[in-house]
């Protein structure tokens, strides 16, 4: 079953606010179904274009469900309007379902501001585009902001910086609820780096060194993720992939930082270390991994020791 996503919309709405995170969901191969929301059932965003049949604020919204509040061109003005105190009302009244994590709430840029008059930041850690960082501490002195971060998640409340940031954003809620190959897959399709927050741990190997548009490599890597486990040969990859070995070698060199093996063997040391936490000893997740022996996947460890 899809993930039910609400965009709330109001007028002067940022284009890419919304239609930045509303794509990249979009592209999750089905896991997401969007909705748009608001106070009237016609708008006119940031950029002059209208957006129309936007459905009216439901009384309630389904367990399981993303609310995304979109930031507005301009805060000052665009959140006293007579259709944002109507949504301010309306998030009031979610405000026990959001703070129960029932629903996850989405802030891009200074939707954030929004959800802040809305009561739904209190002692929340959070973030916002630099610009209006004081209007959000205004709207809720209470609130833990932290300045220059991309995004920031406090139990199922997101909120992100500058207009791009909401497609980093999106990208990671993609990582977090459907798995990183969904999301790897959507990044590429946008062409577009994986960029986490400040406080989540490093990006698995899976995901690590895509940040590059070379179809060579890309081929290269989808090849060597499918089977982790096999012992490849370079001659063999090169000859998958529809280059020469010195040409490989030197296109990992140049955008990757490493050579082919060094990839190969991080590819090994994750699906080890993934038979480790299920219980398994030292010995079979070596060999499960495609390591000869444990010596070997401890040897590989002191050389990748993060």
């Amino acid at each position: 079953m899809a993930y039910p996503v609400w965009f709330l919309t109001l007028p002067g709405v940022m284009t890419l606010d919304m239609t930045g995170p509303a794509e990249t969901l979009q592209l999750a191969d089905g896991a997401f179904s969007l909705h748009y929301i608001g106070p009237e059932e016609s708008v006119m965003t940031s950029t002059g274009m209208a957006i129309g049949q936007v459905g009216p604020l439901p009384e309630s919204l389904p367990d399981g469900s993303l609310l995304v509040i979109p930031g507005v061109a301009d805060s000052a003005i665009s959140f006293d309007t007579p259709q944002a105190i109507a949504a301010q009302h309306w998030l009031m009244r979610l405000q026990p379902a959001i703070h129960a994590q029932r629903i996850k709430l989405v802030c891009v840029c200074s939707g954030a501001v929004l959800a802040a008059r809305s009561g739904l930041l209190h002692g929340v850690r959070c973030t916002t585009h630099h610009e209006v960082i004081h209007r959000l501490r205004s709207a809720e002195p209470a609130a833990i902001i932290e300045e220059e971060r991309i995004f920031v998640e406090d139990r199922n409340i997101y909120t992100s910086a500058g207009i791009t940031a909401g497609i980093d954003l999106a990208l990671h809620l993609i990582h977090r609820l459907c798995g990183s190959q969904a999301a790897l897959a959507v990044a590429r399709e946008m062409v577009v780096w994986f960029r986490r927050s400040g406080d989540d741990p490093q990006l698995s190997p899976w995901l690590r060194h895509r940040n590059h548009i070379n179809p060579v490599i890309h081929r290269t890597q989808d090849l060597l993720i499918a089977e982790p486990e096999k012992t490849w040969t370079l001659e063999a990859i090169a000859a998958r992939v529809h280059v020469s070995a010195r040409h490989l070698r030197r296109l990992f060199r140049l955008h990757l930082g490493m050579s082919v093996r060094d990839y190969q063997e991080q590819l090994k040391l994750a699906l080890a270390h993934q038979r480790l936490q299920q219980g398994e000893g030292a010995e079979k997740a070596a060999l499960a991994a495609g390591f000869s022996s444990s010596r070997q996947l401890r040897r590989a460890l002191q050389r990748w020791p993060d």
